[in-house]
């Protein structure tokens, strides 16, 4: 079992944090290898989390005030299981903070948000070159599935429309 973290706390995201919120998003694109959000998209960003009702729902892992990671996520529907999904779309943790149990406790948080808003799953998308994410998630009971993930970006609209 991993190691309690001393001073992890668990805190929305606001009007009073968001930016930091913001740096650790710029952090996560630095591991990815990605383009950060830029300007524009930072505002959206800002607008969408802490909009009344938010787009979608982000949290800090704060460790003696300091941020230390964080998770966003959202929700979608299952038609099948008649049911709300919750989508975790980011978890991460900083470098120097990893290994201490708070990605353990970020996921946590999750699944106890999805059995709240009683959720029929809780679904997400891991890198295909990030092992130590797929060995993470396997740890805690998740399936890994054979399904293929697609995208069209705003840049593809026009032409998926066209065809």
């Amino acid at each position: 079992m991993a190691k309690q973290t001393e001073g992890l706390e668990i805190v929305k995201v606001d009007r009073s944090n968001v930016e930091r919120y913001v740096e650790l998003i710029k952090a996560l694109a630095d591991f990815e290898a990605l383009d950060p959000p830029d300007e524009e998209g930072k505002a959206r960003l800002i607008r969408d989390v802490t909009s009344d009702p938010p787009m979608f729902h982000a949290y800090l892992a704060l460790v003696d005030g300091v941020p230390a990671g964080y998770l966003a996520f959202y929700f979608t529907y299952s038609t099948f299981l008649a049911r709300p999904t919750l989508f975790l779309e980011d978890i991460f943790i900083l470098e120097q903070y990893r290994k201490k149990g708070i990605g353990r406790e970020l996921f946590r948080f999750c699944v106890r948000e999805a059995e709240r808003r009683e959720c029929g799953r809780m679904e997400w998308t891991a890198l295909d070159w990030n092992t130590p994410a797929h060995r993470f998630y396997e740890g805690m009971g998740a399936k890994r599935l054979d399904w293929y993930l697609f995208r069209l970006t705003a840049d593809d609209f026009k032409d998926a429309l066209d065809r």
